[in-house]
């Protein structure tokens, strides 16, 4: 694991997380988890909190219905569970520091993609409340593939759909499981963490994503396109 030295590195895509890595919604799964906890008089703790944190919805779902004492309950559970979480996310969530900025900066000249767990109606809702909607070419959500992270089927499937290699596909992930998914799909990987998880191993670690080295790296396309388009205009 290094610093950020993206000259190391040709990057042709950029596939970012989004729960925790574009848009604070953590804070918004840990609201409607612990009052469906609460609902069945129990107590959603930071080592349960930690269990859950990257992982599917459907794997959420699994351990609540033997948490909560509810066999075959998975697909009632999901559904009380999304709806909680998608009327929080709407009221509540915001882009991460330096989120949009950065975004923004890369956009129209690299290829971008979001690859989330996450439902797709709740990727959107967040990336509404973050003021990105519209602004990735790919998004590649939980339902689009038969394994999520962390295996890398959502990761590959989302250089697929950009026509991007994976060895030059850059991930910016904040989780364990994140990180080993993009890590299994071949991609180079940047994590920003905001919670200490064992084994976090990606190839570069920044503290956020409006870290100097990475927000000079994103402005250096617009300003390699600003000089070419000025050495085209002196030579008109």
């Amino acid at each position: 694991m290094t610093a950020w030295q993206p000259a190391n590195h040709p990057v042709a895509a950029v596939a970012f997380d989004c729960d925790g890595l574009l848009v604070e919604t953590e804070s918004c799964w840990t609201i409607a988890i612990s009052a469906l906890f609460a609902s069945h008089g129990l107590e959603f703790t930071p080592e349960l909190k930690a269990r859950l944190i990257g992982t599917t919805i459907d794997y959420n779902v699994m351990l609540m219905a033997d948490w909560f004492n509810r066999p075959g309950g998975e697909a009632e559970l999901k559904a009380e569970l999304t709806d909680s979480v998608a009327a929080v996310i709407s009221s509540r969530a915001e882009p991460m520091p330096g989120a949009a900025e950065l975004v923004s900066a890369l956009r129209g000249h690299l290829p971008l993609a979001v690859v989330s767990n996450s439902e797709r109606r709740l990727v959107e809702l967040s990336l509404g409340r973050a003021g990105l909607t519209g602004v990735f070419e790919v998004i590649v959500a939980g339902e689009d593939v038969a394994n999520g992270k962390p295996a890398p089927d959502l990761y590959l499937r989302a250089c697929e759909l950009m026509g991007a290699d994976p060895s030059t596909t850059l991930a910016f992930e904040d989780s364990l499981v994140g990180v080993n998914s993009a890590k299994a799909a071949g991609l180079t990987v940047v994590g920003v963490p905001t919670v200490t998880q064992d084994g976090f191993a990606p190839d570069h670690l920044l503290a956020s994503l409006t870290d100097e080295g990475l927000v000079a790296w994103a402005d250096s396309f617009a300003l390699r396109q600003a000089q070419g388009t000025g050495r085209r205009a002196q030579g008109t």
